[in-house]
């Protein structure tokens, strides 16, 4: 096993960017998800690592190897593609064999090496089957293993489920995680759904227009987040636009007087709240930031409702209230008390 280093990797097409000075550092046996919307780089930097794309400027070092230069079957890295890249006319065993003979392991290894993969994946008993018989789990699966087979120092996941259905994704993500733990592998994982990054990193990468923006653990990301793309990227929150006049005071446009923990410059700004920081009816009252808002939509989400509120001409916010006993579904149009403490309003400027 190895750990994984870049620096200062930039990849241009021409004039275009793609990938602008990005950094980062994968400790050995650490999982790492590079998160953010189509185009923000994120695809172009796995690609950089696996060999099929080649930098512009910057390093990449596996262990102590710099590998920037060298090909894809040079660099012990093993890419699991978005599409599987199975092979229709060959078998599970085939296919798994496939990485080996790209690799030239000896044969005398084979039958070891696609026994133990497979059964890493749980698919002993499938070999002779072909990817037409398979489900979609378990072709994601003949994916794994026949990187794993190959023994990289580095795995690399590139959105690995997103041909899968809701409930699978579920199953799947859970088996991966467990899968890269157990074995202690050095993962990389491309992904643009938060829910996948949040439960199945140990550590999150924030891009967006080829640079990063924010690395860190999810909570660090989710309670802290570094600017304001981080801040509505991560989770749900609200921004309501304004200005800030010292003091850790804060007008919106709306008018609203906002009291924030932080204080920042003056000048133009937004103040943004998570869903669930905002205490709607009982209570709200009581807070430092206290309105009232008129329900504009309401969502049932099982555990929750979902509603945003317009506090004015200018100012809405989405809130969650508890479904729990003793409360009934706003009705649209309601007036409910909203509130919110200083510390919960994350501030901005620019």
């Amino acid at each position: 096993m190895a750990g994984l280093s870049i620096q200062q990797l930039s990849k241009r097409y021409g004039d275009l960017t793609v990938v602008s000075n990005v950094s980062l550092h994968a400790s050995d046996g650490e999982f790492i998800v590079l998160l953010g919307p189509s185009g923000c780089g994120k695809t172009t930097t796995l690609r950089a690592i696996a060999g099929f794309v080649m930098p512009t400027s910057g390093s990449i070092h596996v262990g102590d190897r710099d590998v920037t230069m060298l090909p894809p079957w040079k660099r012990r890295c093993s890419l699991v593609f978005q599409n599987y890249a199975l092979f229709p006319h060959m078998t599970v065993v085939q296919n798994v064999a496939f990485g080996l003979d790209m690799q030239k392991v000896p044969k005398a290894e084979y039958p070891k090496r696609i026994a133990d993969a497979l059964a890493m994946v749980r698919l002993k008993g499938m070999d002779e089957r072909y990817p037409r018989q398979l489900s979609g789990g378990q072709q994601q699966r003949v994916a794994i293993a026949r990187s794993l087979a190959v023994q990289p120092d580095i795995l690399l996941l590139d959105e690995p489920l997103s041909n899968l259905d809701a409930k699978l994704r579920q199953d799947v993500r859970v088996e991966i995680r467990e899968l890269q733990r157990r074995l202690g592998l050095t993962t990389v994982m491309v992904t643009h759904d938060q829910e996948e990054a949040l439960t199945m990193a140990d550590r999150m990468v924030v891009m967006n227009g080829g640079e990063v923006h924010q690395a860190g653990t999810q909570k660090e990301l989710y309670e802290a987040p570094a600017d304001r793309f981080v801040a509505g990227f991560i989770g749900k929150a609200s921004f309501i636009e304004g200005e800030f006049f010292g003091q850790n005071t804060f007008r919106s446009q709306g008018g609203l007087t906002v009291r924030c923990a932080k204080a920042m410059p003056r000048g133009k700004g937004a103040v943004a709240l998570r869903a669930e920081h905002v205490v709607v009816g009982d209570g709200a009252s009581a807070m430092e930031n206290s309105y009232t808002g008129r329900v504009e939509y309401v969502s049932y989400l099982g555990s929750i409702y979902e509603m945003r509120l317009r506090l004015n001409d200018s100012d809405t916010l989405m809130v969650h209230l508890p479904n729990r006993d003793g409360i009934s579904e706003p009705g649209m149009g309601e007036q409910i008390p909203v509130g919110w403490s200083r510390e919960a309003g994350m501030a901005y400027s620019g």
